[in-house]
């Protein structure tokens, strides 16, 4: 991948995430402790200051120092999963960019989240719409269909039941409300099929 594509690639992530930031502290201060706007804005603001460094990279190290970027910078549970995705993505991409290798990758970003917040589907987490665009990815599905999937996938968080994070302490009352790390994966998956999209 061109150091130029990559570099819109982190440009657009970020600036999906920054502009999102109230947003997300929304849907946060219903059911967690209501940072992860802050902090998401924070996290990406200090990796769009370092867009040019890291788009220079290969497209592994770039995914590995986004995540370091991640985890030093954005507080709360949010740099540790985030940080998990992007680091775990880099790891597990050893092979060529085709859609074989970014499932592969995909995935071996998203044991690490699992593993990190030592949780699964179903507990209304971020990981509600990693997994099914990961399977949707798999499976051969276009950019809009991937982008249907996350967006179905983040409001399908709502009727549920939070299992884990800060959410879970509100059980019932968890209930109603979109997951917040959900609704940032959707913003991060759209983000990236926009800047596919440009020269589709």
């Amino acid at each position: 991948m061109e150091a130029t594509r990559q570099r819109r690639l982190i440009e657009a992530i970020a600036t999906r995430m920054i502009t999102h930031a109230e947003e997300l502290t929304a849907l946060d201060q219903a059911i967690g402790d209501g940072d992860h706007g802050l902090n998401m804005k924070r996290g990406f603001e200090a990796v769009l200051a370092k867009a040019d460094e890291i788009a220079a990279k290969s497209p592994a190290e770039a995914l590995k120092a986004i995540g370091t970027e991640l985890v030093m910078k954005v507080g709360g549970a949010s740099g540790p999963l985030y940080g998990s995705l992007f680091l775990g993505i880099g790891k597990g991409l050893t092979g060529p960019l085709d859609r074989a290798g970014l499932v592969a990758a995909l995935q071996a970003g998203i044991g690490d989240v699992e593993k990190r917040g030592k949780s699964s589907v179903g507990q209304k987490t971020m990981l509600d719409v990693l997994v099914p665009v990961a399977a949707r990815l798999a499976a051969g599905a276009d950019l809009a269909a991937i982008r249907q999937t996350a967006a179905e996938a983040a409001a399908a968080t709502v009727p549920m039941l939070a299992i884990r994070g800060r959410a879970s302490f509100l059980k019932e009352r968890s209930i109603g409300h979109m997951d917040p790390g959900a609704r940032s994966s959707q913003l991060l998956i759209e983000a990236v099929c926009d800047v596919l999209e440009e020269n589709v």
